[in-house]
């Protein structure tokens, strides 16, 4: 399968139904609907429970991280069903010990905006041209205006603060944090996800920037450095500490709080947002050997 189209509805659809078709190890399900009520989708291979949990497209205009992510869960499943390594390392094995949970595009609606502008927000679509101001392709928000990766509990009211510092008091195409934390379905669907599965390792996957950040608060696991480094030599992405807004509210920083668990916000490739398809071939392949090591570490 060649996941060179965005990752529009339609698209979406084609790329779950190839993977359900060519590999029947894998498993698809849908954890919850976003506030337009397209489906939330899940991958997985070996058992849910206790698995890692990679989510992408929790902005609208980084899609690309879809992509990423589908195809990782494509050549996991091939080698898997072939009996073969992927980087050197033996999935068979490192399935039996912990499966593999990816949430390719936790907000959809964001995505379908920012990838078709106005008639991707359906029923939303006045509101959304009116926040918009004519710029669709940045649009990083849910179908409400709600930045979801600001609308997790960790640090919510602290962020809140500063959104509102820095001019943000209401729904926006970024950086709004919600009228109060959890307040969003996508949100409470990858959260509820993390607990009825007992989620083991997160990762959270974003652009750009070839960073990742690992740490949230006294409750960071003191293995979430060693995990990160080993990340970082896999693929040569620099460990960072997120400043200002991109501190609290975020997906990573509430799952290190509740579950005392590694978690971690991974920022792919280089250059502005949205990143073009051209640069899918380069940003994969830098990332691959560390997504696989993280199914091990």
């Amino acid at each position: 399968m060649e996941y060179n189209m965005p990752p529009t509805a339609e698209n979406l659809k084609k790329y779950i139904n190839a993977i359900s078709k060519e590999h029947p190890c894998s498993k698809i399900f849908f954890v919850g609907k976003s506030v337009l009520g397209r489906k939330i989708p899940v991958l997985s291979i070996g058992k849910p429970t206790g698995s890692i949990l990679f989510t992408g497209a929790t902005h609208g205009s980084e899609w690309l991280t879809s992509l990423v992510l589908f195809r990782f869960f494509d050549e996991v499943c091939r080698a898997f069903e072939q009996g073969e390594k992927l980087c050197k390392i033996n999935v068979g094995s490192a399935l039996s010990k912990r499966g593999l949970c990816i949430i390719p595009v936790l907000n959809p609606d964001g995505v379908e905006i920012s990838l078709k502008g106005k008639s991707g927000a359906l029923s939303s679509g006045k509101n959304v041209e009116r926040l918009a101001k004519g710029d669709f392709r940045h649009w990083n928000a849910n179908a409400k205006g709600v930045d979801i990766n600001h609308n997790f509990g960790a640090g919510w009211d602290i962020l809140h603060e500063i959104e509102r510092k820095n001019g943000i008091f209401g729904p926006s195409p970024r950086q709004y944090g919600g009228p109060k934390a959890f307040s969003e379905p996508e949100t409470r669907a990858v959260c509820g996800f993390c607990s009825t599965f007992d989620i083991s390792r997160l990762y959270s996957f974003h652009s750009q920037g070839e960073e990742i950040y690992w740490y949230y608060g006294p409750g960071t696991p003191l293995i979430s450095r060693d995990i990160a480094e080993e990340f970082s030599l896999s693929c040569g992405y620099k460990i960072a500490v997120p400043k200002g807004m991109a501190s609290h509210g975020g997906l990573k920083d509430w799952y290190i709080e509740k579950f005392k668990r590694p978690g971690f916000t991974v920022e792919i490739g280089i250059g502005e947002n949205p990143l073009p398809l051209s640069d899918f071939e380069k940003i994969y392949k830098k990332i691959l050997p560390a997504l696989v090591k993280a199914l091990i570490m």
